[in-house]
């Protein structure tokens, strides 16, 4: 599909508070076909989405300990989680020490989770996410671990803001650019 339909596709499904402020942006690159997957999503003409921009104001991690140590990332630790610890310890763990263990076990997989997530949109083709969100069900798109597909879809209007709204929880848990622009639907809903 050519840039300017795909374009006008995605855009189609902007929500209607979006609509004007949020647009997507592609240059080509003729001659380096490694350039092609280059994309930009802007709000109110501001390169918002562009990792290789360093005048951006979204954080963009380096390393896990970055993440670890980041107070915007809250990870909720379960009873379950506790549970595994002290399992695995053998229950010679004091009880404030396994919530810790838990704590810390959590943001580690979280924090390889949003690397990986962040190295892989680097590598990605702008066109073949886009392509994929418009043949995928919202949800899917929602409950990815991709952050193009996860920004794609917030800013998608056949998401409700009973929805936008109920997804506060989850979007603690994401990158800084997913919740970019979560809150900027929450705000425009």
């Amino acid at each position: 599909m050519s840039w300017s339909k795909l374009k006008q596709q995605l855009e189609s499904f902007l929500s209607p508070a979006l609509n004007g402020r949020v647009e997507y942006r592609a240059p080509a690159y003729r001659y380096s076909p490694d350039k092609s997957g280059t994309c930009y999503i802007s709000v109110d003409k501001k390169n918002i989405l562009n990792m290789n921009d360093k005048s951006t104001f979204i954080r963009w991690y380096q390393t896990e300990l970055e993440i670890k140590n980041d107070p915007d990332i809250q990870i909720p630790v379960s009873s379950d989680d506790i549970e595994a610890v002290r399992q695995a310890n053998k229950g010679t763990v004091p009880e404030d020490r396994l919530i810790i263990m838990a704590r810390n076990r959590l943001s580690t997989e979280h924090a390889k989770e949003l690397l990986s997530a962040q190295a892989a949109l680097t590598k990605s083709n702008f066109n073949v996410v886009a392509n994929k969100f418009l043949t995928t069900p919202i949800e899917e798109s929602l409950e990815s671990s991709d952050i193009l597909l996860n920004i794609l879809a917030l800013v998608d209007k056949r998401v409700g803001k009973k929805r936008i709204l109920g997804m506060r929880e989850k979007m603690r848990m994401k990158h800084p650019a997913v919740q970019y622009f979560y809150e900027l639907r929450r705000g425009g809903c």
